[in-house]
Formats: C-alpha cells, structure tokens, sequence
C-alpha cells in the first residue's frame, strides 16, 4: 500500500485552511505529491463557492475554526457529495456536532502526509 505522500499522486485536494502559514505548507507538500490543490480557501463562502464548482475534489482537509466561524457546513457540503475529509484543529472532539464525529480528526500540528493517510489510507486517525 502507498504510504502518505504517493497517496496524494493525481488527487484533488481541497483545503479550508485560514492560517496562511498552515495553508502555504499544506499546499506546498501536497503539490510535491504530486496532488492538485483546490484553495487553499479561508473561509466558509469561499469554501462552499469553490465546493459548488469544482467537479472534481477527492479529498479535503478541513480548519474547524476559520476566523470564529465553525466550518461545519463545509463538511455537511462535502459529506452531501460523498467527499471524503479531515479535520485538522486544535479542537477536541465535543466541538464537532454528532452528525459528524465519525470524521477523523487529526490535532495540529499535523504532517501533510499523516493527512494524506487519513484521507487516502486506510488510517482510521491522525
């Protein structure tokens, strides 16, 4: 089986990330995987604009907190069209509403390709 980042190869990953730093990264390795990346967006909006739009993303990795707005009707979007996602935050588990707390979530600071193995491998977390 392909570890982390040969799991990215060819695959479009949105991120919803609001710390550009975070985000850069993120970006930057997954594209080094060979992944096309979709955002990185910041917001709720953006995220659902792009979501609507876009009619390829594979995976997404998802901030729970972008600017004080939870990010939760980005992953019901996501989960509406069979998306698979992570969550990447600082939040623990009581934070995320029942209907999504079968996601897995992986507390930052998090490796890129830990993500892509939450995604795309068969880790059932972070």
């Amino acid at each position: 089986m392909p570890d982390g980042p040969e799991l990215l190869n060819g695959r479009h990953v949105l991120v919803v990330e609001d710390e550009y730093f975070i985000a850069d990264d993120m970006r930057r390795v997954f594209e080094e995987s060979g992944a096309q990346v979709i955002g990185p967006v910041g917001n709720i909006d953006d995220a659902l604009a792009v979501i609507a739009e876009s009619p390829r993303i594979d995976g997404a990795v998802l901030d729970i907190n972008l600017r004080e707005v939870m990010v939760f009707p980005v992953a019901d979007a996501l989960r509406a069209r069979g998306v698979p996602f992570v969550f990447a935050t600082g939040y623990e588990e009581n934070a995320v509403p029942k209907r999504l707390r079968d996601a897995i979530r992986c507390e930052k600071p998090i490796e890129p390709a830990r993500l892509a193995e939450a995604l795309f491998g068969q880790a059932a977390t972070c």
